[in-house]
């Protein structure tokens, strides 16, 4: 667990706005793909737009993290 809390602060610590935006999206659009109570004709565009914008953050979210790791275990 401290690993993980180890990990998190890197990653802050190497993020700017735009890293810290995109994490706000990705969650945003996984809280919506979660949550989604609308009527049955907007449910599917609702969800594929969601569904879009969290693979396009979470994507190069997780390279940035990976990269972080990968550094991280040489370092130690």
């Amino acid at each position: 667990m401290k690993n993980l809390f180890s990990y998190g602060d890197t990653f802050m610590q190497q993020s700017d706005w735009r890293d810290i935006s995109l994490l706000k999206l990705c969650l945003f659009s996984l809280g919506i793909l979660f949550g989604v109570k609308l009527p049955h004709k907007a449910k599917k565009p609702a969800t594929a737009v969601s569904l879009t914008v969290f693979i396009a953050t979470y994507v190069p979210l997780m390279f940035k993290l990976l990269n972080i790791f990968t550094k991280k275990e040489v370092s130690e």
